[in-house]
């Protein structure tokens, strides 16, 4: 079972390699993971996306709460969050191939961020039902490189600080 986990830490040096030795230390596995700053510098949101039931969950979240800078940690229920993810993929399209492209891109609201002779880049953002949906569309066509973020999530309902 996937379970989303946002941890709000001190934007310090060595706090990223601490959260990650701490999922491998113990055997937890990390499905996605995204760290960038908040809108408060000395503070960045950890992403992390782990594969456990329950009780590895609550383990999980246990053991981040126990490490130094690390200040807030949230489990996101099913439901609780908005969660978004951003894939850049770059598609060999031709004069043969290309407005079949662009028709898939138009109906996933993906973006053209790049054309040339042999190719489209094409930017997307969704849950990950959509991502998915989208390279299963897309992947008919030659798929010449590929980079997403991973899931990104905020709760929905409590306010917070950060």
């Amino acid at each position: 079972m996937k379970h989303t986990i946002s941890v709000l830490v001190e934007n310090k040096f060595g706090v990223l390699a601490r959260v990650a030795g701490m999922f491998s230390g113990r055997g937890f596995n990390i499905h996605s993971l995204n760290v960038a700053p908040t809108h408060d510098r000395s503070l960045s949101r950890i992403t992390v996306v782990a594969i456990g039931d329950d009780p590895v969950l609550d383990q999980i979240i246990k053991q981040l709460q126990k490490l130094v800078n690390v200040i807030q940690v949230v489990d996101f229920k099913r439901g609780e969050a908005v969660e978004r993810e951003l894939l850049l993929v770059k598609v060999a399209a031709d004069s043969r191939n290309r407005s079949e492209v662009i028709q898939i891109s138009d109906i996933f609201r993906a973006k053209i961020i790049n054309v040339n002779q042999e190719s489209l880049i094409l930017e997307i953002t969704g849950d990950e039902g959509k991502v998915r949906a989208f390279l299963d569309m897309i992947g008919k066509f030659p798929i010449l490189e590929l980079s997403r973020t991973g899931k990104l999530a905020l709760e929905r309902s409590r306010q917070s600080a950060y």
